[in-house]
């Protein structure tokens, strides 16, 4: 069973930086493997979050092996002051986010929601959605409206209707909000937040 949080390496141009993943089933093994990987590699402590709904840790399975990964990590336990001790936030690709935006009371939003609503007033703590991740937005467009993003051409009419500007670039950076087109290039989203936290220093978490 896969640990909730990757150990970093001893070195690495992000030593003391915290890096969360939003988890739930249906993710896409590979790309998560690459995120941990890659990110610990550049010394950054990696943890995967979720909605545990009261329990210590939940299982879940990816989307195309079926592969377990353990999720200890609460992001309801994510408020302003948690957050502002993360670096990066990511929402992947697959079902995730469709998954965290559900709620058992639909006239409050999920907390998932609740987490991007505070991350979004925190300008130092990069978002960066891949592929479907949008999703997560769709009850709260005003964070992404007027904003440049890409996704997957699946959530094109999504997008424009949350009021963002579709690009249909492979990789979009608008200030604290990072946006990828699919789980192929998650790569290159993992590299774009590397080098933005570099670029920010010891100083911008």
């Amino acid at each position: 069973m896969t640990q909730t949080t990757e150990v970093p390496g001893t070195t690495g141009r992000l030593q003391g930086r915290r890096v969360g993943i939003l988890m739930e089933s249906d993710y896409v093994e590979e790309e998560i493997a690459y995120y941990r990987m890659r990110f610990a590699e550049e010394g950054a402590q990696v943890e995967l979050l979720t909605r545990l709904w009261g329990s210590d840790s939940l299982t879940f399975t990816g989307h195309e092996q079926r592969a377990p990964i353990e999720v200890g990590g609460d992001l309801e336990k994510l408020d302003y002051d948690e957050l502002s001790r993360f670096s990066a936030l990511i929402v992947p690709s697959g079902m995730v986010a469709d998954r965290l935006r559900y709620t058992d009371n639909v006239s409050r939003p999920a907390p998932a929601v609740e987490v991007m609503r505070r991350a979004f007033r925190l300008p130092n703590l990069i978002k960066a959605f891949s592929c479907h991740g949008l999703l997560l937005l769709s009850s709260v467009p005003e964070l992404v409206r007027d904003r440049p993003v890409t996704c997957h051409n699946n959530l094109v009419g999504d997008v424009r209707n949350m009021g963002a500007v579709y690009t249909g670039r492979d990789v979009v950076v608008d200030g604290d909000l990072v946006t990828s087109r699919t789980v192929e290039q998650c790569n290159l989203l993992a590299r774009t937040v590397i080098e933005m936290l570099v670029a920010r220093g010891n100083g911008g978490r």
